[in-house]
């Protein structure tokens, strides 16, 4: 008997950009009497189900974008006589969907990370349940990945999470609902032995997988002094603390090493935090930018952004501190217009931003945006192929709509082909290069043009085509670039590296 552990996807592009972090972290909490997990990561190469055997249990995690794949690859798994278990964003939100189309024995809600050897053992004796809650399990339990048994030269980048939850309640993210709102912070020590783990193997670039890496603003600790709460007020500050802790830890690493994470854009008027970054080697960040308009922002929730000049001046805060933004933005708003775009690309352009993401807006579950779309279909929603577009996610993706919410000045079609127009102008390679000047050799410039325009391939021709030869054109060339990125990502391993940790620092500096 195996365990499987399956990461579903439609699409595979043979090299991997950053590693799905849950299959590694589930394979470290599967005990060794099961053996070493299979793992099967199929942004890599399509699961061969020949390597299913009855008896097996196979472990399926889905987020609603790869959930039909996943529901497929249950089927095929269940049909081999496997048991099936599914798990993830989306089969906590719809556990009997996973059971009822994905053929699942068991579906896990909430955290995997402990209840996942409860699962096995329970498989194993034949007393497995319909359903497992793993709940909101406390930093101090998260488990690191096992990245032994990660296929070499496969990803460009490696994964580790610090902390789990964002305080922040944005119309369309579900994160603050399933990961909750208070942030669960792993020990520094634990995170950085981890690294030092992935370092050893020679990776060089680390995303730092957290839902929010900036989980307490300036405005919060404000906001708390303001209310006389002290309890509440020390709570914060050992939160801000502890991030702080984390980065100068960061800071011992070797220089050559490279983080990638998550933040608000509150962040930009904490230099004391960006410098802090910067001295981590946390070189980018995603930015939820969402919109340029203060209607915009008011659409989805974001009160706390800023709109306009103001929004081009926050922004290249961050690059004055030495931090790289991926900003992202949402198309498809009800206050937008056609005008909207353009204005978008501007803001984007001059703000210096060294990426962008621009995505159109999508109901997805377990978001308020959801919830009022859902609320406003009625009972008789549009079908397409028999199937109601609130549950979307089911619609085959050849068919599958790009636009789902009906705009009032605007049509689905323009809405997609104006986005489309938006990336292909932002990665043009004139473009590309303009802002590749702010690396110093010609090597590096030429490596940011090929990373940009990988970018491009895999997450703008891929997600909102829907003409399926383009979509396959855009995988072969993604295919054809993404080897040689991969090698130009990958550091030398360095087998004896060691950091003294926090706990015997700290004795070592009192005595």
């Amino acid at each position: 008997m195996k365990v499987h552990l399956v990461n579903p996807s439609h699409v595979a592009f043979g090299i991997g950009v950053i590693t799905p972090r849950w299959m590694y972290v589930l394979a470290s909490a599967t005990p060794d009497t099961y053996g070493p997990p299979v793992l099967c990561d199929e942004t890599l190469e399509p699961i061969d189900v020949s390597t299913i055997a009855a008896g097996d249990i196979v472990g399926i995690s889905i987020h609603t974008g790869n959930a039909l794949r996943g529901y497929e690859v249950g089927a095929a798994a269940r049909a081999a006589g496997a048991t099936v278990v599914f798990g993830g964003i989306h089969a906590t939100l719809y556990p009997d969907e996973a059971r009822d189309l994905g053929h699942a024995h068991a579906v896990v809600v909430g955290d995997g990370d402990a209840v996942w050897s409860t699962v096995l053992a329970d498989a194993t004796s034949g007393a497995l349940k319909p359903l497992y809650d793993g709940g909101r399990i406390e930093g101090s339990d998260f488990k690191p990945g096992r990245w032994d048994l990660m296929p070499k030269g496969k990803y460009m980048w490696a994964s580790v999470q610090t902390i789990r939850g964002c305080p922040k309640h944005c119309s369309f993210c579900s994160v603050w609902r399933t990961d909750g709102q208070k942030p669960r912070n792993r020990g520094v020590d634990v995170v950085v032995q981890e690294i030092l783990g992935l370092r050893r193997q020679g990776f060089r670039f680390i995303a730092l997988a957290d839902d929010n890496f900036y989980p307490v603003t300036l405005e919060d600790l404000r906001m708390a002094a303001r209310r006389d709460n002290p309890a509440r007020l020390e709570e914060l500050q050992a939160i801000r603390a502890e991030r702080f802790e984390l980065m100068e830890e960061l800071a011992r690493l070797p220089s050559d090493t490279v983080f990638f994470t998550q933040i608000t854009m509150e962040a930009a008027d904490d230099p004391e935090f960006l410098d802090a970054m910067r001295r981590a080697n946390i070189k980018g960040a995603l930015v939820g930018v969402e919109s340029v308009t203060p209607e915009g922002l008011k659409d989805v929730y974001k009160g706390f952004n800023v709109a306009g000049e103001e929004l081009v001046t926050r922004l290249q805060q961050f690059r004055k501190h030495g931090v790289h933004v991926l900003g992202s933005f949402i198309f498809g708003l009800p206050s937008d217009k056609p005008e909207t775009f353009d204005a978008c690309l501007s803001v984007a352009e001059r703000s210096d931003v060294t990426f962008a993401q621009f995505v159109m807006l999508t109901p997805f579950p377990g978001t308020l945006d959801f919830a009022a779309w859902e609320k406003a279909q009625g009972e008789s929603p549009e079908a397409v192929n028999g199937i109601p577009v609130t549950r979307h996610w089911l619609i085959p993706q050849a068919v599958r709509p790009k636009v789902y919410v009906e705009h009032p000045v605007m049509s689905a079609q323009e809405i997609r082909e104006r986005t489309q127009g938006v990336w292909d102008r932002f990665y043009s390679t004139k473009s590309i290069w303009k802002r590749a000047r702010i690396l110093k050799s010609l090597k590096a410039r030429l490596m940011f043009l090929l990373i940009s325009k990988l970018y491009r391939q895999m997450y703008a021709n891929t997600g909102i085509a829907t003409d399926s030869a383009r979509v396959s054109r855009s995988v072969r060339w993604a295919r054809v670039m993404a080897i040689p990125l991969q090698k130009l990502f990958a550091g030398t391993p360095i087998p004896d590296l060691q950091l003294k940790p926090v706990a015997e620092r700290s004795k070592a500096e009192a005595a």
